[in-house]
C-alpha cells in the first residue's frame, strides 16, 4: 500500500539495470515514460551528437502546428538539389501537405522536408529559425538545427538523446503526428503520380507494442532512432544515437521497462478530501499517476501543504516524493459549493408552488370537489 502523508509532483531520474549482454553498448540512449516524464534508463543522454533524419520529427510537428494539412502545394525546383532518401516528387506536381508529411515520416523524404520548410517558413533559413525557437521553448538545451532534413554534408543538426526524447514526448501528444508516425503503409495520388509508402521504422512490425517513431542515418551520424511504445497505461519513448543494432536495443529497453514497472494512481482527484481546514471545499483538478516498481510503492509519500491565505483560489499543494525525492506537485484549489438561491423571487416561487400543491391535494381528497384547477406552470 502506498504510504500517505503529504506529497508534490516533479520528475525523478532513476536508472534501472537492463539485460543487454547480447547487445552492443549504445553510445547515447534514454528511455522515458511520457505521461509522467520519468527517466527510467539513460546513458550519456546529454551528449551532443549529429542526429540525421530524426530531425524530421521537429519538421513534422512545426508543419502540423502551422498549416492546414489539407492544403495543396505546388512543388518547386528546390527538390532538384535534394539527395539521399527522397519520395521523388517533381517540380510542378500538386500534392497535399498531409501527403508530404507521410512521405517525410514514413519514407524520410528529404525532398518533402525542403518543400514543407519553404512553404511554412518562406525560406528554409526562416523555417530553421522556427525549429531552433521551438527547441528552446521545449527546453532542448543541447540542440542546434541548421536544416530541415538531417543531411550533414554541408549543414549539420546536433542534439542529444535526452533532447530528442523531450521532442518525441511533445510530438506524441499531437494526434496528427501520432497517427502518421504509427502508419505502416500509406497510399496516395497526386495530379501526376501514384505513391505507395511503407514505414522505414522497422520496430512497428518487429514489436507489437510499438506505436511509432522515426529512424535516421548518415555516415557521420551513424544510426539514430526514436520510437514510442504503449502497454498497460504506460507510454514510453526510447532514443538511441550512433548504434548499429538499434531496433533490438529499443525492443529490449521496452520489454524490461514493461516487465518491471507499472503505472500507479497515487492521488485520486475524485477521492481527495481534507478535513478541519479554514477553507470551504478544497479540491484538486487532476489525479496523479507515476510508473513504479513493486518495491518502490512503499517509498512513496504524500504531503498536503496549505497556504495561510489563498492565492487566486490556490490554497496549497500536494507534495509527492519517492525515496525523499520530489516526483510531483498538484495544486489545491478552494472552489466553494454553490449555495441554494434564497432570493425573494425563488422564495415566492416555492411558496406559491407549495400552496397550489396543497390546494390540489385538498380537492382530490374532497368528496365534492369544486371546479377543476389546472396544474400551474413553473414560475
Amino acid at each position: 500500500m502506498i504510504k500517505k502523508t503529504v506529497l508534490l509532483l516533479y520528475l525523478l531520474q532513476v536508472v534501472f539495470v537492463i539485460n543487454v549482454q547480447a547487445l552492443e553498448s549504445t553510445d547515447s540512449s534514454i528511455l522515458i515514460e511520457m505521461n509522467s516524464g520519468r527517466v527510467i534508463y539513460e546513458n550519456n543522454s546529454n551528449e551532443q551528437k549529429l542526429i540525421a533524419s530524426i530531425t524530421k520529427i521537429m519538421t513534422a510537428i512545426l508543419v502540423i502546428e502551422n498549416a492546414n494539412i489539407r492544403e495543396t502545394i505546388k512543388v518547386g525546383n528546390e527538390v532538384l538539389k535534394m539527395y539521399g532518401t527522397n519520395i521523388y516528387v517533381q517540380p510542378g506536381e500538386i500534392i497535399t501537405i498531409e501527403d508530404l508529411l507521410y512521405g517525410l515520416i514514413l519514407r524520410s523524404g528529404n525532398d518533402a522536408a525542403i518543400v514543407l520548410a519553404n512553404y511554412i517558413g518562406g525560406t528554409e533559413e526562416k523555417f530553421v529559425d522556427m525549429m531552433n525557437r521551438k527547441a528552446k521553448e521545449l527546453g532542448m538545451e543541447n540542440t542546434k538545427f541548421q536544416n530541415s532534413h538531417g543531411l550533414d554534408d554541408y549543414t549539420e543538426n546536433y542534439s542529444s538523446a535526452k533532447d530528442m526524447a523531450i521532442l518525441s514526448t511533445y510530438a506524441y501528444k499531437n494526434n496528427i503526428y501520432k497517427k502518421i508516425a504509427g502508419t505502416k503503409k500509406y497510399n496516395t495520388k497526386t495530379n501526376s503520380k501514384s505513391y505507395i509508402w511503407y514505414n522505414r521504422n522497422k520496430l512497428l512490425t518487429q514489436y507489437e507494442f510499438c506505436t511509432g517513431g522515426k529512424n535516421g542515418y548518415t555516415p557521420r551520424a551513424g544510426r539514430t532512432l526514436v520510437t514510442t511504445a504503449e502497454q498497460n497505461n504506460m507510454a514510453l519513448t526510447a532514443v538511441t544515437l550512433k548504434i548499429n543494432n538499434e531496433y533490438e536495443y529499443h525492443k529490449q529497453l521496452y520489454k524490461e521497462a514493461f516487465n518491471r514497472y507499472k503505472m500507479y494512481k497515487i492521488i485520486d482527484k475524485d477521492k481527495f478530501k481534507i478535513s478541519n481546514t479554514m477553507y470551504d471545499s478544497p479540491t484538486i483538478k487532476k489525479s496523479f499517476y507515476y510508473p513504479l516498481t513493486k518495491q518502490e510503492k512503499q517509498a512513496v509519500n504524500t504531503e498536503v501543504i496549505l497556504y495561510p491565505q489563498k492565492q487566486n483560489n490556490i490554497i496549497g499543494y500536494i507534495n509527492i516524493t519517492l525515496n525523499k525525492q520530489r516526483i510531483g506537485t498538484i495544486e489545491i484549489y478552494n472552489i466553494p459549493q454553490k449555495k441554494e438561491d434564497t432570493s425573494i423571487f425563488i422564495s415566492l416561487k416555492n411558496y406559491l408552488f407549495d400552496t397550489l400543491k396543497k390546494l390540489m391535494l385538498g380537492r382530490q381528497n374532497n368528496l365534492n370537489p369544486g371546479p377543476f384547477v389546472p396544474t400551474p406552470l413553473e414560475i
